[in-house]
């Protein structure tokens, strides 16, 4: 994937929004002009209406960083004029003409969707693929051009004049960042350098919690607790545990960034940069007191003052309004809202559409389901930590859980006994993500900083990418 060239179209450009105005006035005058000719509903009318759309909102839209996806209304057009083709009165040989002209038209399609998706540097040769059938067109309508009756052709010449001005108003991305492409989930980047044995455990193992593995571990905290008394000293006045943990963790991704990765469709896919964590939120520590869940975007080049910005930030939210809403819990309300049978087919729905990696970004961004890491504390609740389960729907691939802090006595070499503070921490892990010598070198490297957490006052000195 580092050689594929990433191209953009921005909705800054007027060549842009040229484009948009061709294709909504060839969508109105196909239906006022070749609407009134009887044509046939679908694939003279509906077709190329529906692409000529598609086509514009996928630029204006999306254009950005996803304007591979325009293959999507191209394949479209070439389909409609394949039946502009098919339909045209030819004296002989029709069958193998129709059939030149479709395999022409299967040949435009996949090379602009090649060179959109980056694999072939030839962005140049666009203008003329999508002006090759509508050159064709022409040809065969000569005779309407000598009559200068131009109201049935002016909704093609209008659709593929905005495609034009799109080509031209083509970018390309700098190189050195990875861009979205075909298989890309808007949430994550699909990880294709995996070996074959990984790729085919997804479909032996595709539930979530049966692919759990349980972990265990206890923290001396001596340091971790003189650094949150400095910390609080220097004004971050309910600086915490759980935000040296969050923070010691967004750090142990820094050299260990495959954590960071998740399973949906039977496909692996990294998060790259964007560090999702998710937790509850009570407004009161009461039994009656109402709960929501929150979702923060944590950075791999975040401090713990960083984490402790946003996450205070987040929660304060939540917690300034009277009942803790949050745009979750309005989501939810109107999913109480449907009756229980449909309410299973709209789960069931959204099931699908997230194998697929459909779903709209504003139900994952709101999904307590979606993320890198559940992390809470036992210990606020005055219990020891529990092995927390995965969900089977979504793709969060950690649970993390800590408990109370508790004192011990160990026996030091010299035969005296020395008095320690520790805290218990215990993980659940999607075991698919990485493999278990993975899993332990992040854990001695998550101890190593914890040692040492004065280090988490500095961005970090590296940052190691995960594979293509």
């Amino acid at each position: 994937m580092k050689n594929r060239t990433n191209y953009f179209v921005s909705n800054k450009n007027v060549l842009t929004w040229l484009m948009a105005l061709c294709m909504v006035c060839s969508a109105v005058t196909r239906v006022l002009f070749v609407g009134l000719e009887g044509a046939d509903m679908w694939s003279q009318i509906v077709l190329p209406i529906a692409a000529s759309l598609l086509f514009a909102l996928i630029v204006l839209t999306a254009g950005k960083e996803q304007f591979y996806k325009t293959a999507i209304p191209v394949w479209m057009i070439c389909i409609y004029y394949c039946f502009v083709f098919a339909a045209f009165p030819f004296s002989g040989y029709k069958t193998m003409i129709v059939s030149l002209y479709a395999i022409a038209m299967l040949f435009v399609a996949v090379l602009y969707t090649q060179i959109t998706s980056g694999k072939v540097n030839a962005v140049w040769l666009l203008v003329f693929l999508l002006a090759f059938p509508a050159a064709v067109q022409l040809y065969l309508e000569r005779k309407i051009l000598l009559s200068r009756d131009y109201t049935l052709l002016l909704p093609d010449i209008l659709m593929i004049g905005g495609c034009v001005l799109t080509m031209l108003a083509i970018r390309i991305h700098p190189a050195g960042q990875y861009h979205p492409t075909w298989g890309d989930r808007t949430d994550g980047r699909r990880i294709r350098t995996l070996s074959p044995m990984a790729q085919i455990t997804m479909y032996f193992q595709w539930e979530r919690n049966i692919c759990s593995n349980l972990f265990e571990e206890s923290f001396e905290i001596s340091h971790v607790e003189r650094y949150i008394r400095q910390k609080r000293k220097e004004g971050l006045k309910d600086f915490g545990l759980t935000h040296v943990l969050l923070a010691a963790y967004v750090r142990g991704l820094c050299k260990y960034p495959q954590l960071n990765r998740f399973i949906s469709g039977q496909k692996v896919y990294s998060r790259g940069e964007d560090i999702q964590y998710c937790m509850v939120v009570k407004k009161e520590m009461t039994i009656d007191s109402p709960d929501t869940s929150i979702k923060v975007h944590l950075n791999r080049k975040d401090t713990a003052a960083d984490v402790y910005e946003k996450l205070n930030a987040a929660v304060a939210d939540v917690k300034r309004t009277q009942e803790l809403d949050s745009s979750l819990d309005g989501l939810i309300g109107v999913l109480n809202l449907i009756p229980g049978v449909l309410l299973k087919f709209v789960v069931w729905l959204l099931k699908f559409l997230d194998y697929f990696g459909l779903l709209p970004k504003f139900l994952l961004e709101l999904s307590p389901f979606h993320g890198s890491l559940f992390f809470t504390s036992m210990g606020s609740l005055g219990i020891p930590p529990i092995y927390h389960h995965l969900y089977d729907f979504g793709n969060l691939p950690v649970f993390g859980a800590f408990g109370c802090k508790r004192r011990a006595l160990e026996v030091e070499e010299d035969g005296t006994v020395a008095q320690r503070k520790y805290l218990d921490v215990k993980f659940v892990l999607d075991e698919r993500i990485v493999d278990g010598y993975y899993y332990a070198a992040f854990f001695k490297h998550y101890r190593a900083i914890l040692r040492h957490p004065e280090i988490l006052d500095l961005p970090p000195d590296e940052l190691v990418q995960d594979i293509d």
